[in-house]
């Protein structure tokens, strides 16, 4: 058997999968809360609920309609993304020239509104969702062997999140974005249609909280505690990454679940607050965060 520093090659190489894996979702639901923050000034505290909303609606969608696995990861995210649609409009543009405070209480009220909801429909315990046929089973690495779905999990951030960075970032969408959120009134002078821009935004936001949820929804029970289960170590991320990085979001998600795997190998008792002492130090050294811009 091949050892690594002490430790049983099989172990390490499996702790820093599910590393990855973790950091994959800590990299998708702060990449949403960036976007939404970023671009919209919110802290968006319901994003755990949302991501919870889209592992319910793929396993609603498979249970009551048949739809299976992959039409779920685009129907899902557009169906809660809608829903999105509708909080902003209805609810959170409201809360646009007010301090950070209340839209921060306002999401937090809205998570356990949501998260009563589906409580009460649905329980607690947790229901299953199936590994599609083509994912299942595990590929020889010949380290390890790694299933072939936890594969798919990392392979699929890697795209949304990137893909996500170079439209916001390369792309005349996501100039006129930038440009809304600095100075609406000018943009709106060139007739972009603030509003709509803003609401889209949320939206697509929350898309990316639903389409990570429907990822792991055949990884953890769909139950209506998921969400809140991630929410506090992926707010952790995102201050370290920077407040509204999108970059920073995505680096930062992936570096700490491997570095939470890690610490799960060599320490274990530190394992559940790593991710928190890491943020301590980079806020002492770096107070904007990693990849923060200076105010």
């Amino acid at each position: 058997m091949i050892m690594i520093f002490g430790i049983p090659g099989p172990l390490l190489f499996g702790q820093l999968l599910l590393g990855l894996i973790n950091g994959a979702f800590y990299a998708m639901l702060s990449l949403g809360l960036a976007v939404i923050f970023g671009m919209l000034n919110i802290i968006n505290f319901a994003h755990g609920a949302l991501f919870m909303m889209g592992a319910f609606v793929a396993w609603i969608l498979l249970d009551a309609l048949g739809i299976g696995y992959f039409p779920s990861l685009i129907l899902a995210p557009l169906i809660v993304g809608a829903f999105g649609v509708v909080l902003e409009r209805t609810i959170i543009s409201r809360l646009y020239k007010l301090d950070h405070l209340y839209g921060l209480l306002l999401t937090f009220g809205l998570s356990l509104v949501i998260e009563g909801l589906f409580r009460n429909a649905y329980g607690s315990s947790g229901l299953p969702y199936r590994i599609p046929d083509i994912l299942q089973g595990a590929t020889n690495l010949g380290f390890m062997y790694m299933p072939n779905y936890r594969g798919w999990v990392v392979l699929a951030a890697l795209v949304v999140c990137f893909s996500t960075w170079a439209i916001i970032e390369k792309t005349s969408l996501g100039a006129t974005l930038r440009a809304a959120t600095e100075n609406a009134p000018l943009v709106q002078a060139f007739g972009v249609n603030v509003p709509r821009v803003v609401t889209l935004t949320y939206g697509a936001g929350v898309a990316l909280a639903a389409f990570a949820g429907v990822l792991a929804a055949p990884i953890y029970s769909v139950n209506p505690n998921m969400g809140s289960n991630f929410i506090n170590t992926v707010f952790a991320v995102v201050v370290i990454g920077g407040m509204g990085s999108i970059l920073g979001s995505i680096v930062t998600g992936f570096g700490l679940g491997v570095i939470e795997g890690l610490t799960k190998v060599f320490y274990p008792q530190a394992s559940a607050t790593v991710v928190f002492l890491v943020m301590i130090i980079v806020l002492l050294a770096r107070p904007r965060g990693l990849f923060g811009k200076a105010a």
